[in-house]
């Protein structure tokens, strides 16, 4: 009887809390409108590292055009992954930018300015992935960029 009442007392001291900020919520803000398509922005700063591990390698160049969907940066270790274009355009720099991070520090990242055409690049799809082995996988997802949305980031292919 007296452990029950040490608990019951510990739970109540401990999950009590009063005060705490309540800001408005202004839902109305953003649940009255219609949703809309975004339009492409003037200039998208890509990060070669958006992942836990090394950055990604470089592989377009200053001046480059490229498709939406293709390959602009290479995997460099087996907790990187492949970064592409997420639309088509020019590359227009390859340099330091502020990143969106909590740090608030740069990165080396490519600049790439949109064209408005949003054209995609030839696609190569796996069909018969079922037939490729555990480590031929592996390869596929880290060259199609797929990284954990968790604060790591921590590519696909190693988990």
């Amino acid at each position: 009887m007296t452990t029950n009442n040490i608990i019951a007392t510990c739970s109540v001291d401990i999950f009590d809390f009063h005060g705490g900020i309540h800001p408005e919520e202004h839902k109305t803000d953003s649940n009255q409108d219609p949703i809309r398509i975004l339009g492409l922005p003037p200039k998208l700063i890509l990060p070669l590292k958006q992942h836990i591990g090394a950055a990604s390698k470089l592989h377009v160049e200053v001046g480059q055009k490229v498709l939406k969907g293709q390959k602009i940066a290479d995997a460099d270790g087996p907790f990187s992954v492949a970064l592409h274009a997420p639309t088509s355009g020019e590359i227009v720099a390859v340099d330091e930018q502020l990143i969106a991070h909590p740090s608030g520090l740069t990165d080396h990242c490519i600049s790439l300015i949109p064209d408005g055409e949003d054209k995609w690049c030839v696609l190569h799809p796996c069909e018969e992935y079922r037939q490729l082995s555990a480590s031929a996988i592996q390869v596929e997802v880290s060259d199609a960029g797929i990284a954990g949305m968790g604060g790591a980031g921590f590519p696909t292919a190693i988990k």
